[in-house]
C-alpha cells in the first residue's frame, strides 16, 4: 500500500497507544520507525512493530516508562531508559546534550536499561544539524562470535558518526560491525528469502544462505578480526560505560520472551570549533568537494537523506505482509 509519512506515523502511533504505550512514547517510536522506513532501512522500520508491541504486552518493554536524566559531571549526562523504548531516551539526549557541548566543548551521554537503538544515523544527524560533531555507540543482543570462536558473544554493535558541512547536508556514517545488520537477516527470514553466503554462519560455524539458520548461528564480522575487535570496543563504550547488560547477557529484540534486554548506548557531542578557532564546517565542505570530484564516489549519508526527502514528498510503499501483521495488533 502507498502511504504518506504522516499516515504511516499516525497508523503506527495509534497501534502503540492502543496497546497501552504512553502517547509521547508512541509518537517517538512511530516517528523513528517511519523515518527508518523512509531512509530505506526497512529492517529497522515498520517490520519491527509486531515484535515491539508483543514485547510491550509481555512487559519485556515498559510502554509507560519515561527516561530519567541526571548530570553527574559538568560534561556528562546519565540517562536511565527505565526498561522502556530507546527513542524517548535518545530524544532526551538530543535535546539536552548540545547545550552542554557548546558550553564545555565536548559532552557525553550514557544511556542504560534501554532497547533497540534503531537507525543511529537519524540520531547523530540531529546533532550535526545543530553544528556539532556526534559519535554514537550501541550494543545489541549477542549475534557475533569473537574472532576464532563460534558462540555469539558480541552484538552487531553499530557505530554512527556525523559532521556538519557548510552550506550542505552533513556527512553521516552508520554501520554495523557485522557484514550486514542483523535486521536484514530478520527481514529475509520474514519474507522467506535466502541470504548471501557471506553474511552469516550456522550453529556449526559453516556459511549459510538460510536466514533461519543464520539467526540461530552467528553473524560474520565486517573485516574479519578487525570487525570483531571493534565490536569489543563498542561493547565497552556503550554497555560498559552505561552500566548496561553486555550483549551476551541481553535478551532478544526479535521476540517477546525473557526479561528486558537492558542494552546500552552512548553519544559523544563535540563543538568542532572548540580547539581550532573556527571554520571547521567550511573545511569539511572543502573535503567533501574533493571526495565528490572522483567518479563513483557517493558522500556518506546522502543516499538516506535523499530517500527521506523523496518519501516526504511522495510517500512510501508498505508491503502487504507488514500491514497485515500491524493490523493484527489492534
Amino acid at each position: 500500500m502507498h502511504m504518506s509519512l504522516t499516515d504511516a506515523e499516525t497508523l503506527v502511533r495509534g497501534i502503540f497507544e492502543d496497546n497501552g504505550v504512553l502517547p509521547s512514547t508512541a509518537l517517538s517510536v512511530a516517528r523513528a520507525l517511519v523515518q527508518s522506513e523512509a531512509a530505506g532501512q526497512s529492517g529497522h522500520g515498520l517490520r519491527r512493530v509486531p515484535a515491539y508491541v508483543k514485547q510491550v504486552r509481555t512487559g519485556k518493554v515498559d510502554g509507560k516508562a519515561e527516561p530519567i536524566l541526571s548530570r553527574p559531571r559538568p560534561a556528562v549526562l546519565s540517562i536511565d531508559a527505565a526498561h522502556g523504548f530507546a527513542y524517548p531516551a535518545l530524544d532526551l539526549a538530543a535535546s539536552e546534550l548540545p547545550a552542554i557541548a557548546c558550553e564545555q566543548g565536548i559532552a557525553f551521554a550514557a544511556i542504560g536499561r534501554s532497547h533497540h537503538a534503531g537507525v543511529m544515523a537519524l540520531t547523530v544527524e540531529r546533532f550535526a544539524e545543530q553544528g556539532l560533531i556526534a559519535m554514537m555507540f550501541a550494543n545489541a543482543p549477542a549475534a557475533m562470535a569473537p574472532w576464532g570462536g563460534r558462540s555469539p558473544l558480541f552484538g552487531t554493535n553499530p557505530i554512527a558518526f556525523a559532521v556538519p558541512v557548510a552550506n550542505a547536508d552533513p556527512l553521516v556514517i552508520d554501520l554495523a560491525l557485522s557484514k550486514v545488520a542483523r535486521g536484514k537477516v530478520m527481514e529475509a527470514h520474514q519474507k522467506g528469502t535466502s541470504i548471501p553466503d557471506d553474511w552469516a554462519f550456522d550453529i556449526d560455524g559453516n556459511p549459510t544462505t538460510d536466514a533461519a539458520e543464520a539467526l540461530k548461528g552467528t553473524m560474520a564480522p565486517s573485516g574479519g578480526a578487525k570487525g570483531a575487535a571493534l565490536a569489543l570496543m563498542v561493547e565497552v563504550l556503550s554497555a560498559g560505560l552505561a552500566g548496561a547488560n553486555f550483549s551476551h547477557e541481553a535478551s532478544s529484540l526479535f521476540d517477546e520472551n525473557g526479561p528486558p534486554p537492558e542494552l546500552g548506548h552512548s553519544i559523544i557531542a563535540i563543538d568542532p570549533d572548540a580547539a581550532n578557532g573556527g571554520g571547521t564546517a567550511m573545511r569539511m565542505a572543502a573535503l567533501a568537494e574533493e571526495m565528490a570530484r572522483q567518479d563513483g564516489v557517493r558522500l556518506p549519508g546522502r543516499r538516506g537523506k535523499g530517500l527521506r526527502a523523496d518519501a516526504m514528498a511522495n510517500g512510501i510503499e508498505v508491503e502487504d505482509d507488514v500491514l497485515k501483521a500491524i493490523d493484527a495488533l489492534r
